[in-house]
């Protein structure tokens, strides 16, 4: 893995900024030798205490930071495994403040960074309420896919009055200006896209992926992390040896819908996550 410009080296602590806890949970995996890991959970899936019990389990598993996601009726983003869970977890009332009971709990331990639709960031009474929520519930940084980069100034001013990162994301579609100035502007990390796509397993990575990654890491004065079609431990691996972090998503969620119970669920996604570990650990 090459060198990340990011500069702090303390662990995540309870009461910092979320752009420093970010910073420190990316700087400590680095200081092993490694790229970070970063796990993916729908809030409310299976339920509420479900979700809770997924966030803990990936925190024991050696989870780095989480991508928290807040259950939407039209994620575009996202794949048949993730929308079928949001559906689950809606059709069992899940709410954006019961969601956020998985962040809460484990907050203190690991950087939680929610991933919520720009619907819910205007139905949710606007960016002050939205970055307001975030806060109390302990997050360190939200992603808003749908959210264009001229568009948003009053989430990115609304999350960094309390400390918080507004992560962006860039695609393979990207043109490179645009991904220049997104890089450049960006807070704790930039969410690299690694395919065309919504959010699924894949059985390759695209080839043109190592450039692309060189490039934003290039030009972004933050670590850059890579997810979408991340499914092996072999993957990530191979994503870990060329950006700062690896996201898995969708393998996890899997991973949960088909345990037989919630604690087959949980064995079954630590089991998969201590492969990811020693893979990033044997790459780096």
């Amino acid at each position: 893995m090459a060198d990340s410009t990011t500069t702090a080296s303390s662990a995540p602590r309870r009461g910092a900024a979320g752009v420093d806890r970010i910073a420190a949970a990316f700087a400590s995996a680095r200081s092993e030798g490694r790229s970070a890991l970063m796990p993916y959970l729908m809030g409310g899936f299976p339920d509420d205490a479900g979700a809770v019990a997924v966030a803990q389990s990936y925190a024991d598993a050696g989870a780095d930071l989480i991508e928290l996601g807040v259950p939407f009726s039209d994620p575009l983003a996202d794949g048949p495994v993730i929308h079928a869970a949001a559906t689950a977890a809606l059709t069992q009332g899940a709410t954006m403040d019961s969601a956020l009971e998985a962040c809460a709990a484990i907050g203190g331990r690991v950087p939680v960074v929610a991933m919520i639709y720009a619907n819910m960031v205007l139905a949710g009474g606007g960016p002050d309420a939205i970055a307001s929520r975030f806060a109390e519930a302990g997050a360190a940084g939200a992603i808003v896919p749908d959210l264009p980069r001229e568009e948003a100034a009053a989430v990115r001013e609304a999350l960094g009055a309390r400390g918080l990162a507004l992560v962006p994301l860039v695609a393979p579609t990207t043109p490179p200006e645009r991904r220049r100035a997104i890089a450049a502007e960006a807070e704790g990390f930039v969410y690299l896209v690694s395919t065309l796509g919504v959010t699924g397993e894949r059985e390759a990575l695209p080839e043109e992926l190592t450039a692309l990654v060189a490039a934003t890491r290039e030009e972004s004065p933050v670590p850059v992390a890579v997810g979408f079609g991340i499914s092996t431990a072999e993957q990530a691996a191979a994503v870990g040896a060329l950006a700062d972090g690896v996201i898995i998503g969708s393998r996890l969620v899997r991973e949960l819908a088909e345990g037989a119970t919630l604690a087959d669920g949980l064995a079954a996604v630590r089991a998969f996550l201590g492969d990811v570990r020693r893979a990033l650990a044997s790459e780096g």
